[in-house]
């Protein structure tokens, strides 16, 4: 399946060799490869150009030149960028029908929605993102196609696996874009029908440095990735609305607003049930009653969003609205575990964040008519400005929290627990993250609700660099189980 230089880099070129990969891990060069000298926080592509050549690479692309290498070098000023283009070209195919979405929490949820819509509607669909990619639809299709990893994978192995589901028969996908994604030109390759906006609110800063940084780089899929005549989709009760609704409108979009102030799919009533909650939503002028199978009001923003994606993709109203009775929960996304010996809910979400875990503990409490628990913590290496307003939102919104161990990575978790605690003095501090479960279980009774908050689908705990088998759902179980003997 190779492919000219100058095809995928578009220019005309003295020495044009064929391309038969593309890759900007060095490690993975082989013959015939064009490899990508991208620049890094810590280290520089162009420190492994050499080595890459070495290992049968037949061009560069780089940021600057790079000579005695005895290949081509395409210097360019945004080598993310080409690097991007040139790997979706390289691949040559995506499904015919793709829409993103962005904010700081619910991502995951909502391309996991758009996927289930889509097949209910009748098409083999995939979703991209925290969770991995994977594929279902008619004929029994059901494959997980990468396990969970990064919420946007690099540029050319999101045109490989693109490339992958076409071939798949999937026609519809949706995936995340993260800020980093974004930012770093991840997506530049793909093709957008629609895109959709949730949420702005604190997470990242330990690389965007600045609020400001932070929304501009989300701000980018609309002005920049999106293209003209596309349709955005965004969270009409979002205080960032206004910012994302000029943005798209400035570069020749259209907007679909949904939500309690939206003018696409406005959201006229929300009850909490047993089950879930009954909404009532307006869509083109008519009213649907939906049952929804998933609790929280944040969900509720969550399914809105993607049924208005699903729509700005082409799908009728009146079938979208009928597929939100079906919907499943995406794992580790306000995740409901199982009832307690003595009665209580015990739930497991990735709330890693303030508003995120706000947002958990708001949506839980009209199902709370006993005491509202969580079991929290907060990640080392990360933004550390956020884990004593993690702590507030705790002690605001909860009425029992404990302190624990997230992933502390190389930090001292105790010095962790600290920051965290001072945001929620009377909080409980427990550091052992399974011992801490457990706490939170033995105090569920009639009425009450546990939520372990921080890690959801994640299957580890990183303690002084040493990865440990961890999963919140299941120590939650057996925990539960313990408690019933």
């Amino acid at each position: 399946m190779g492919r000219l230089l100058s095809e995928l880099v578009q220019r005309r070129l003295d020495l044009d060799p064929q391309i038969e990969g593309i890759t900007a891990d060095s490690r993975k060069v082989g013959p015939g490869f064009l490899f990508a000298a991208l620049p890094g926080s810590k280290v520089d592509g162009g420190e492994f150009a050499a080595g890459a050549v070495a290992a049968g690479a037949v061009a560069v692309i780089a940021g600057q030149d790079l000579p005695g290498l005895g290949v081509p070098v395409i210097v360019t000023p945004d080598p993310r960028r080409m690097y991007a283009l040139a790997a979706r070209a390289f691949w040559g195919a995506q499904p015919p029908v793709v829409v993103a979405v962005t904010g700081t929490n619910g991502k995951t949820s909502v391309a996991a929605f758009c996927r289930q819509i889509f097949n209910a509607l009748g098409h083999k669909a995939a979703s991209m993102g925290t969770l991995g990619v994977r594929a279902t639809g008619p004929g029994g299709l059901d494959e997980q196609l990468t396990p969970p990893g990064l919420t946007t994978p690099d540029a050319a192995d999101v045109a490989e696996l693109m490339s992958i589901l076409a071939a798949r028969g999937v026609t519809h996908m949706a995936m995340e874009a993260s800020s980093h994604g974004v930012d770093q030109r991840r997506l530049d390759g793909v093709e957008l029908k629609a895109a959709g906006f949730l949420n702005l609110t604190q997470d990242h800063l330990d690389y965007h440095h600045t609020m400001e940084a932070y929304r501009e780089a989300k701000l980018r899929l609309f002005e920049e990735l999106l293209p003209r005549g596309g349709v955005a989709v965004l969270n009409a009760d979002s205080e960032a609305y206004g910012a994302f609704a000029a943005a798209a409108v400035a570069t020749g979009k259209s907007v679909f607003s949904v939500g309690e102030s939206g003018q696409g799919l406005r959201l006229l009533e929300r009850l909490p049930t047993p089950e879930g909650q009954a909404l009532k939503i307006e869509a083109g002028g008519k009213a649907y009653a939906v049952r929804l199978p998933l609790a929280g009001a944040f969900q509720a923003s969550n399914v809105l969003v993607a049924a208005g994606l699903c729509i700005a993709a082409g799908e009728p109203a009146a079938g979208v609205m009928a597929a939100l009775e079906g919907l499943e929960g995406a794992p580790g996304r306000l995740q409901r575990v199982g009832t307690g010996p003595r009665g209580g809910e015990a739930y497991v979400d990735y709330a890693h964040t303030p508003d995120g875990l706000e947002t958990v503990l708001q949506s839980l409490r009209p199902h709370v008519s006993g005491r509202l628990i969580v079991v929290f913590g907060a990640g080392g290496d990360r933004d550390n400005t956020k884990r004593p307003l993690m702590g507030l939102a705790a002690a605001k919104f909860a009425d029992i929290a404990i302190v624990t161990d997230d992933n502390p990575r190389s930090e001292d978790p105790a010095a962790i627990r600290a920051q965290v605690l001072a945001g929620a003095p009377g909080a409980r501090e427990v550091g052992d993250r399974r011992q801490a479960i457990a706490a939170g279980v033995a105090l569920l009774g009639p009425g009450d609700v546990l939520v372990v908050a921080g890690k959801g689908h994640e299957q580890h705990q990183i303690i002084g660099g040493v990865v440990h088998h961890f999963d919140d759902v299941a120590e939650v179980a057996v925990a539960l189980e313990a408690a019933d003997v």
